[in-house]
């Protein structure tokens, strides 16, 4: 007997199970469809900044600021310590050269200057004595040489009237030999005497010369010692503004310590603090541009401080031209040092995509401005307003330069406007 076999249909579960399969599948096709093209996103016109790619004059710098100071200026410093008894004007003041500042009082130096007066007045006093006495000793010499002398021409007249008598055979050989004896005596202790008188005049010389040595001597150390009491006496070195004097009465003040200074005031330098990293790029001549009241004043480096302090170094600027009217001491002002001569350049605003990107690629607007893509770019030089375009880009592109931070990796940007 045929049995009928009943046909099984396809369970509930089974088909739930094919349907979600479905789906996933469905989703990943979707998935890939999708992302297979641009990835966009939706942005403000207002909240965005662009910038026209153009090509002008570009020149290197950087931002950097100055504090005014006097072109010349010259330091106080105590040449002898001591106690300050005495200040004759305030700090701020013109001032003259040789004019008095400050008295000191130091009583080792001035019990010094005593010392040595007494020292050398005595010593003109001993050498006094001793000029005389040695005047006196010639006076004695010479009063003997007359005596000399008299013998010896008495002794020459006896000789040779003795010589003519014996030669006439008056008198005998031996009272002329008598004769001729004393006459040589005589002779040899006029010379004898002469010999003895140059010496005494040439030791007199030579004692006279030692003690006006001496003298010279003692008289050089009075004269450094009056300098020393006068440099206790503090004057101007030149023509100027006291500044910075730090001196009060009764204050004790040691040799070489700072006083205070002296400004010239008929000319004025700007000393600027640059970052480190720029040391190998600084050098006396380069220029900078300060703005005063409006007016635009072109500085050049002139010294260049090579000491390195919390990452910084100093340069001394001077006004090229005119100081500027009314410029004071102390003021701080901004400049724009240059690093390069001024070239023609293609020139892209300054913004913050470059955190982002690098400088590698921007976004670059659509000819209709609708929307902006990314383009890949390379970027040189820059100052405070603008990079340097040196490939990717052409003149009149139009490009974002703000922040991306907000645009993860979206290929295109669709700007929307109100």
């Amino acid at each position: 007997m045929d049995r009928k076999i009943e046909r099984k249909g396809i369970s509930r579960k089974k088909l739930y199970g094919i349907i979600g399969i479905a789906a996933i599948m469905l989703l990943i096709i979707a998935s890939v469809y999708f992302t297979s093209g641009k990835s966009k996103l939706n942005v403000q016109e207002e909240r965005i900044s662009i910038s026209e790619v153009k090509k002008g004059a570009f020149q290197e710098f950087i931002p950097v600021n100055g504090v005014v100071l006097p072109q010349t200026t010259i330091y106080l410093d105590a040449v002898e310590g001591g106690r300050v008894e005495e200040k004759f004007i305030e700090d701020g003041a013109m001032v003259k050269k040789g004019q008095p500042i400050l008295r000191l009082s130091n009583t080792d130096i001035e019990l010094s200057l005593v010392n040595q007066q007494t020292s050398v007045y005595n010593l003109l006093t001993q050498m006094q004595i001793a000029k005389n006495a040695a005047q006196q000793n010639t006076t004695q010499k010479l009063n003997q040489k007359t005596d000399v002398e008299s013998a010896y021409l008495e002794a020459k007249r006896v000789y040779e009237l003795d010589k003519y008598l014996l030669e006439q055979k008056v008198i005998g050989l031996q009272e002329f030999k008598q004769a001729e004896n004393n006459y040589n005596y005589q002779k040899e202790r006029m010379q004898l005497t002469d010999k003895i008188l140059k010496q005494d005049a040439s030791s007199n010389e030579q004692q006279v010369s030692q003690a006006q040595q001496s003298y010279k001597g003692s008289q050089n150390a009075l004269e450094v010692m009056r300098k020393k009491v006068g440099d206790l006496v503090v004057r101007a070195p030149i023509d100027g503004q006291l500044t910075s004097l730090d001196a009060e009465i009764g204050q004790n003040k040691n040799k070489g310590e700072r006083l205070g200074q002296i400004d010239i005031t008929d000319g004025y330098k700007v000393r600027v603090d640059v970052d480190e990293h720029y040391i190998s790029r600084v050098f006396t001549g380069l220029t900078a541009m300060a703005t005063i009241a409006g007016k635009d004043y072109n500085l050049k480096i002139n010294k260049i401080y090579t000491q390195v302090s919390n990452g910084r170094f100093q340069v001394d600027m001077l006004f090229n031209d005119s100081i500027p009217q009314g410029i004071r001491r102390g003021q701080t002002l901004q400049l724009r040092l240059a690093l390069s001569d001024e070239t023609q350049a293609l020139l892209l605003g300054k913004g913050g995509f470059f955190q982002q990107t690098g400088g590698n690629w921007v976004y670059k607007l659509s000819n209709d401005g609708t929307t902006a893509y990314k383009v890949d770019v390379q970027l040189g030089r820059q100052n405070p307003d603008y990079y340097e375009v040196l490939s990717g880009l052409q003149p009149g592109d139009k490009v974002v330069i703000s922040s991306y931070e907000n645009y993860g990796n979206m290929q295109e940007l669709v700007i929307k406007k109100k």
